[in-house]
């Protein structure tokens, strides 16, 4: 600027001095002030005629002030401008004692009690109203704001509501005792259980099965005899919910550009795994061929429950997104549990019915034709049904879409083609999910999926707490615990090696191929929801054999070892080796195979997975083909730079 350059040649041509400012962009330590000779790393002389502070680049901000620290005081007790422009020195014992203060707050920020309550916390977005004097009974962080308090009484209230209902209506079951009351406590402890769980980053449901298993062998809980039709139908539930679910979070536009990626990883796999527990339970634990592979189509499923949180931290963080493995993980894991829902209905109708021979064999192809013609069929009545600009559409739609996969699931059983529900579940909610994107609706932001996510909430501590006070300590046979833990985790890693050898192809690398391999060993959903129907349906039976029901409960037990032994360890092995194994990227890039990825959504959705939203830092750098280039510009952006400014 002229102005500029005049006043710097006049300052040269009279006094003839030139005086050098150094501005390191180095981390500083903490201070309180931007020249206070005390808390300065490097000490620098500034004239009283140095301006740096007000031109050239901002300097670095402290920690303190990173951390939010209220240091205006100190600026204003210091720099109040006085008539004679004299600066107000604060005494040093007030600044000592500012020190003191600011340095608890810290340590306060640091310890792990402050670390622990932030993480319970939640935050929201919206202003929230508290009570006059709520923070000095219920201090921030370390008791949570009114909004959540108030929330959790809601609910609270509206519980003991219902249980009053229950029990004026009902009678002795509901009351304290009672099984109906023991499986509400189940359910309100479980859902804790799960919570604290979620604190070390394991999925829920690990701490909402440990809960079941405690309150059933400490004798808390009794849910055995006639109660267990009510656990039974709760579990047929559940199943639905899953596999609308499922329906709903499949992408047509990316299923169809892999889809022979999603199937030959999704089929391949899973049938051989189900073959060699199927091989396993027929030799080691004695089961028939038809309990064997009952027993191998249970197991083979892959948990989305488990994967899913394991993505999403790694998304955050950038692993894997640029050559889409989560879509891929995800896709392929929703195939795998609707092959393996639809396996265990066909085989279970050829074993309990009681109808000829020739009709059993009839069974498979009337039970695929079946489900995926019924799926199509209601799926476009939801297009129609009711109609898309109905101010009641979002929940009449839900009401559609759960009451036609009841009506599959039930109804399927009660004609002995138990194989024809799940399938028509899960096409009934991809069909209507893929008109209704049609009609303008995202699909990562359905207001459907939405209901079911929080109909989920609701029956996941149901499902995994009765799934857990199934299991007897004292009743398990040590032998053959030992080898059906021995079985499950020979055949998990036969299933992983297999994986990544038919992997070829896919544009993926070794390391990248051990980990989607390894991200498909976990078993929770499926299993949970299916490991005690076999037993529930050999019971119903007036004509049924000791036998029969040895096998059914040899049946559940392996499914519910299933859970326990790779539910937590292939949480552990995702987060651990995803770091390792996938490459990191801070920029939003379409998948290298063509794909698409997940579009942003404000709703926490499975597919919000392959979007960064965080500025991380790349430990990949692209684009760069020579080495030395890239050396040079990570060392020029760490380089600190100096400006000459003449006085």
């Amino acid at each position: 600027m002229p102005s500029e350059e005049g006043n710097v040649s006049s300052q040269s041509s009279s006094g003839d001095t030139k005086r050098k400012v150094s501005i390191i962009t180095e981390p500083v330590v903490e201070r309180l002030g931007h020249d206070n000779l005390g808390f300065e790393q490097n000490k620098r002389k500034i004239s009283q005629q140095s301006h740096h502070s007000e031109e050239g680049p901002a300097r670095r901000k402290s920690n303190l002030h990173n951390n939010n620290f209220d240091t205006s005081s100190i600026h204003s007790d210091r720099y109040n401008g006085e008539a004679g422009g004299r600066a107000k020195k604060q005494s040093f014992s007030e600044a000592l004692e500012k020190i003191e203060r600011d340095y608890d707050n810290s340590r306060l920020e640091q310890s792990w009690i402050y670390s622990l309550c932030m993480r319970c916390r939640v935050e929201y977005t919206t202003p929230s109203w508290e009570p006059p004097g709520w923070q000095k009974v219920c201090p921030y962080p370390l008791c949570p704001s009114y909004r959540q308090f108030a929330r959790i009484l809601s609910i609270i209230l509206i519980g003991v509501l219902l249980w009053i209902t229950a029990f004026v209506i009902i009678g002795d079951t509901a009351a304290p005792g009672g099984q109906l009351f023991q499986l509400v406590v189940l359910t309100v402890a479980a859902n804790f259980g799960g919570f604290l769980i979620s604190l070390t980053t394991l999925p829920r449901l690990i701490g909402m099965l440990m809960v079941g298993i405690l309150f059933q062998n400490v004798g808390w809980v009794n849910l055995d005899g006639e109660f267990q039709i009510v656990t039974a139908e709760l579990r047929k539930l559940a199943l639905v919910i899953i596999l609308i679910r499922a329906g709903l979070e499949m992408d047509p536009t990316a299923f169809k550009k892999i889809y022979k990626t999603i199937l030959k990883l999704g089929l391949i796999p899973w049938f051989v795994e189900c073959s060699l527990i199927a091989v396993c339970a027929r030799f080691f634990l004695q089961l028939p061929w038809m309990w064997s592979i009952l027993l191998g189509s249970i197991v083979g499923a892959v948990s989305p429950a488990v994967v899913v949180p394991c993505l999403f931290r790694l998304r955050t963080k950038g692993y894997g997104v640029v050559k889409g493995i989560p879509t891929l993980i995800i896709a392929v894991a929703g195939i795998d549990d609707a092959v393996s829902v639809a396996g265990f209905g066909i085989i279970s109708s050829i074993m309990f019915s009681t109808q000829s021979l020739g009709l059993q064999i009839a069974q498979a192809p009337v039970c695929i034709i079946g489900g995926l013609g019924f799926g199509v069929v209601w799926g476009f009545l939801c297009k129609y049904v009711p109609e898309p600009g109905d101010a009641y559409v979002v929940p009449i739609r839900t009401l559609m879409l759960f009451g036609g996969g009841l009506l599959a699931v039930f109804g399927s059983e009660e004609i002995h083609f138990e194989g024809a529900g799940p399938l028509g579940v899960v096409f009934a909610a991809f069909t209507a999910s893929y008109f209704w994107c049609g009609q303008g609706w995202e699909l990562e932001d359905n207001p459907v999926s939405t209901a079911f996510e929080i109909f989920w909430m609701i029956f996941e501590p149901i499902l995994f707490g009765i799934t857990g006070a199934s299991i007897k300590i004292a009743e398990l046979d040590p032998h053959i615990v030992s080898i059906g833990v021995g079985s499950i985790y020979a055949v998990a890693v036969i299933r992983i090696l297999t994986t990544v050898a038919i992997a070829f192809g896919d544009k993926l690398n070794v390391k990248e191929k051990i980990f989607v391999a390894i991200s498909w060993m976990s078993k929770a959903t499926v299993q949970a929801a299916l490991g005690p129907v076999a037993l529930k349906t050999v019971m119903s039976n007036e004509n049924r054999t000791e036998e029969e029901v040895h096998y059914a409960e040899l049946v559940k037990m392996v499914c519910i070892l299933s859970i326990i032994l790779t539910a937590p360890l292939g949480a552990i092995l995702i987060s651990v080796t995803g770091t390792k194994l996938l490459k990191k990227t801070k920029q939003q890039l379409e998948p290298l195979d063509g794909t698409l990825g997940w579009r942003r959504s404000h709703r926490p959705s499975l597919h919000d997975i392959s979007i960064i939203d965080e500025e991380e830092e790349r430990e990949d750098i692209e684009g760069i083909a020579d080495e030395d280039t890239a050396a040079n510009t990570l060392s020029n952006a760490q380089t600190a730079t100096a400006f000459t400014i003449t006085k």
